[in-house]
């Protein structure tokens, strides 16, 4: 299926962009169109309850909840028996993390990564101590910002239980060879667990390509409100006792679930893997608020997904280049990564200023980027850029050519400035 791809379209959905504001900040979180505020709103007008009661809103719930577990396992190519929803990825990897720990013992290893979010990183050293398993670090490469899939041959073994790695860093973009490390990981026996939070935006998913035991994607990152997942075989679920209330669900995945989920936010969720599905299309897209729709004979949402976001990918990767050459070009710029394979992700500063300075200055020129480690903790410090970190900004499916010109404006304004 070959779709274009109209960022004009797109970017009407998107009421927050009328501030007139380059939004280059979503690898913190993406602006949310208007389909998906109008699902979560729908949800409130109709009346929704807890879920297991014998009255009308309460089946309500149950419906939506049915249908974010559906198109979270369309969006990553999961089975939707093994969705577990929550707050935020970080909750979640807690979750689990504090359910697998059981099952190690001291002489265990746990395999983790530099360039990971520390979501990915922390929850897995903290249980790892705790059962008196060994931590065992994979190195990005300072230079280019590569996780040499190579290295865990030597750092997986027979006592390794869990490999945790990410499918794109949050900082330098970086898309290591997942299916690769995957590899190293069953052949000793160990569990694979993906951070596909900054992956999922930018490209189709496939988990079981990668070969994710468990995949954690959360929905605000990719046009959908504050809900994230992460999505196992249910088999796998079956086998993991999380610590739960007595009276709460026993069956998979529920168990893992604590407490009552947010419902009209799961109707948003829907609503936006229904938006990613219909972000590229063969020019006769619909119109600007009334949302994405499968053209006739168009296939199911999962099809549907997996080629909207290879158009998608092909559009921000273009407008990334465009981003990398114009800040590569600036003698007072340093950019940090050169991964070959890379989501659409600059990490820089700007000499003699700190990161948070340029933000400020970048932010009162109508520019919104992060600075700071974002959470990449571990590889900030082997960059040599703790404690300030850098500056950020990131393409989404709903930036332009000129919230890439306006970014390039701004810092090239900084040439020659000095703190103070």
């Amino acid at each position: 299926m070959s779709l274009t791809f109209d960022v004009a379209r797109v970017r009407a959905s998107y009421p927050a962009l009328a501030d007139g504001h380059a939004y280059l900040d979503g690898a913190a979180g993406t602006q949310v169109p208007v389909p998906v505020i109008d699902a979560i709103a729908a949800a409130y007008r109709a009346g929704i309850g807890n879920v297991g009661g014998a009255f009308a809103a309460s089946a309500r719930s149950g419906v939506i909840e049915a249908e974010c577990r559906r198109a979270i396992a369309d969006v990553t190519g999961g089975d939707p028996d093994g969705v577990i929803l929550g707050p935020s990825m970080t909750a979640l990897t807690y979750r689990v993390s504090s359910a697998l720990a059981p099952g190690w013992a001291p002489g265990d290893e746990v395999v983790v990564s530099r360039l990971d979010h520390d979501a990915n990183v922390r929850p897995w050293a903290q249980a790892a101590r705790r059962a008196g398993a060994a931590i065992r670090w994979a190195e990005p490469d300072p230079a280019t910002g590569e996780l040499p899939a190579a290295q865990y041959a030597d750092l997986v073994t027979p006592r390794t239980r869990l490999v945790a790695v990410t499918a794109a860093s949050n900082a330098l973009g970086t898309r290591p060879d997942v299916a690769a490390i995957a590899g190293y990981a069953h052949a000793a026996g160990a569990l694979c667990y993906v951070d596909g939070v900054h992956a999922t935006p930018h490209m189709p998913v496939d988990m079981a390509a990668l070969g994710a035991d468990f995949y954690a994607t959360s929905a605000y990152k990719w046009a959908g409100p504050h809900v994230a997942a992460v999505v196992a075989a249910p088999a796998l679920l079956q086998a993991l006792r999380p610590d739960k209330l007595l009276p709460s669900p026993d069956e998979v995945p529920y168990r893992f679930e604590r407490g009552t989920l947010p419902f009209a936010d799961l109707a948003g969720v829907t609503a936006a893997a229904e938006h990613l599905a219909g972000l590229a299309g063969d020019g006769a897209g619909p119109a600007a608020h009334a949302g994405p729709a499968a053209p006739a004979g168009a296939g199911s949402r999962r099809e549907r997904l997996l080629a909207s976001m290879a158009a998608v990918e092909a559009y921000e990767s273009a407008l990334f280049a465009r981003m990398l050459a114009g800040l590569g070009a600036m003698s007072h710029v340093r950019l940090y990564g050169k991964a070959a394979r890379r989501a659409p992700t600059a990490f820089f500063t700007v000499a003699g200023l700190a990161p948070r300075a340029v933000a400020g200055h970048l932010a009162s020129r109508g520019v919104n980027v992060w600075n700071g480690n974002n959470y990449a903790y571990e590889l900030c410090q082997v960059l040599g850029l703790h404690p300030d970190g850098a500056v950020r900004a990131g393409i989404v499916h709903y930036n332009d050519d000129s919230d890439v010109d306006r970014l390039l404006s701004g810092v090239a304004e900084l040439a020659g400035r000095r703190a103070g």
